[in-house]
């Protein structure tokens, strides 16, 4: 073999490696994709189940915490596909779900003698 044999098999290997890995980025971004569109689809399908002040303090918990709103959403929107939302969720309803979620804490108390 020859160096310019070298040469063009290892160009050959770059170039395959190279659509190997935007292959991989491309279906990355359609996956990112899809799960962006059904979020989008459960906050439109749970705002529709929350009054104004509820979906105004969802947009604060969303920019506070994205993790803990998508959990709210989620809830929200199992509760509306299992029949058990049938009313609005009022702002205090939905302050109530938020402190169901938080996990229990264990309280300590500090004795000075």
């Amino acid at each position: 073999m020859n160096i310019e044999e070298l040469k063009r098999r290892r160009m050959e290997e770059l170039k395959n490696q190279i659509a190997l890995q935007n292959e991989e980025l491309q279906q990355q971004i359609r996956e990112q994709i899809r799960i962006q569109q059904e979020i989008e689809y459960m906050e439109e399908l749970a705002k529709k189940y929350m009054e104004p002040e509820a979906i105004k303090r969802y947009g604060n918990l969303k920019l506070a915490h994205p993790e803990k709103a998508l959990q709210v959403i989620a809830l929200i929107v199992q509760a509306i596909q299992t029949g058990k939302l049938n009313k609005k969720i009022t702002d205090a309803e939905f302050k109530d779900i938020l402190i169901r979620m938080e996990p229990k804490r264990k309280k300590f108390k500090i004795v000075r003698k």
